[in-house]
């Protein structure tokens, strides 16, 4: 697939050949970021990390979440932000319509290693072989299973497995609950649309990448299966409506009401179960594909250069820093002892850096008698080296937008799986030919 750069020859050639030198003119003691913010220790002790290793820097921390629209425009009209913290998975995209610059002559100055970068991460951020960008934080899915409820209905908890599709509606028949035709439990939510590239994966298909197809027949029945357990589940409009109802950040959640039984789900809420229902009764364990392999998907952000960075040189010192497997420690000890003080468990930091992971959680992570933390981390470790990543794509917002719309026409009953699916191909046809064409 050829790909035509938005952004016009001129403004790429602002940036220079190498992107690593600071233009002429400007404060050489500036660097402002976008998409960044300060919300707790993993960010601040961080900062603070740069900061001490570069106290003649004037660092802009512009916190707000990242605007792609506003990059994209800045980008354009030549005033950018020096360095951009954004979803890895639309870097691919950036890179493609010339918005940001490579990194590795970057991380060729600092000597980074990427080889210490996971593969799905690392994927996500590379385009035409170069690298644009340095995974942060690395979230996977994983399922989340209610056992008391499980074991009610005379299930074992550890055996639950979305491995044979065939046998999910008897599965969800027998754990979901009504009253006088009223749903009061979900037996289990398939997480849809929002983890349809799970389903597709683990159905052998991608949503994305140069050979995929949304109108793939496998993810056609992917999106038939999963929509299919919502309807026997009360159908989406009841279903959304009693799952909007759920305590989910609080002591009253889902697990611990008995309102769900099962579910995958991003790997971070293991660590609000462990803090608001430390004592709740559940099993962790892999989402698995159609042959009963352990299957989950990365996700998380990254750093990188736009085009058009004043101060080029100091962002590749920012972002080497920032993603440093000493920073990375120091960063979890800060955060594990702030919870402390707090009388709060530390979930463990997980980063696209397994040299950083290791040392995280030999020197510095331990579970206590936290049940969810005890047996969910190791889990989800486990799972990082594995894990798939949605391929990048030029049209990567575009595509998104095509299958979560797909899914949604078909929860809502306008159209059947096939039809829908074979629209969103044709809206993601239509995006990538705007950005590129193939």
């Amino acid at each position: 697939m050829r790909v035509l750069p938005l952004i016009s020859a001129s403004l790429l050639a602002v940036a220079g050949c190498g992107g690593l030198g600071d233009r002429p003119g400007d404060a050489p003691n500036a660097l402002a970021t976008m998409g960044f913010g300060l919300p707790d220790e993993h960010a601040t002790a961080r900062v603070e990390v740069f900061r001490r290793g570069h106290p003649d820097i004037d660092l802009r921390v512009n916190e707000g979440a990242f605007d792609e629209q506003q990059f994209l425009s800045a980008v354009a009209a030549g005033d950018p932000p020096d360095v951009v913290y954004a979803e890895r998975s639309k870097l691919g995209s950036y890179a493609a319509r010339g918005a940001v610059q490579p990194l590795d002559d970057c991380l060729d100055r600092h000597d980074v290693d990427l080889g210490q970068f996971r593969e799905a991460p690392l994927s996500q951020v590379t385009h035409d072989d170069r690298v644009y960008g340095v995974p942060e934080f690395s979230t996977l899915r994983v399922m989340i299973i209610n056992n008391p409820v499980v074991r009610e209905a005379g299930l074992d908890p550890a055996a639950l497995a979305t491995t044979d599709w065939s046998a999910l509606p008897a599965l969800v028949d027998r754990l979901t609950r009504f009253d006088g035709g009223k749903l009061q439990r979900i037996g289990f939510d398939p997480k849809v649309p929002e983890f349809l590239p799970l389903w597709a994966k683990a159905n052998g298909a991608d949503l994305a990448g140069p050979d995929a197809r949304l109108d793939d027949p496998r993810v056609v029945e992917a999106v038939r299966v999963t929509t299919e357990l919502v309807d026997r589940q009360g159908g989406w409009a009841s279903f959304k409506a009693f799952r909007d109802t759920f305590d989910q950040f609080g002591a009253n959640n889902h697990y611990a009401t008995g309102q769900l039984a099962a579910m995958p789900m991003d790997s971070w809420y293991l660590n609000t179960l462990a803090t608001n229902s430390p004592d709740v009764d559940v099993t962790v364990v892999p989402f698995t594909d159609r042959r009963g392999n352990p299957l989950t998907d990365s996700s998380g952000s990254a750093w990188a250069i736009p085009k058009g960075s004043r101060h080029p040189g100091t962002a590749c010192d920012f972002i080497a820093t920032m993603t440093a497997p000493d920073t990375w420690v120091t960063a979890a000890k800060a955060r594990r002892d702030a919870l402390a003080a707090a009388g709060k468990p530390y979930g463990g930091t997980f980063t696209a850096n397994r040299v950083a992971d290791e040392r995280i959680h030999r020197e510095v992570f331990d579970p206590g008698d936290n049940r969810v933390l005890g047996q969910g981390v190791p889990t989800v470790l486990a799972l990082q080296e594995n894990a798939f990543a949605v391929p990048p794509s030029p049209a990567a917002s575009e595509l998104l937008r095509a299958w979560e719309g797909a899914v949604n026409r078909v929860l809502n009953g306008q159209q059947d799986p096939r039809e829908s699916m074979a629209q969103a191909q044709r809206e993601a046809e239509r995006a990538l030919k705007r950005v590129g064409g193939r």
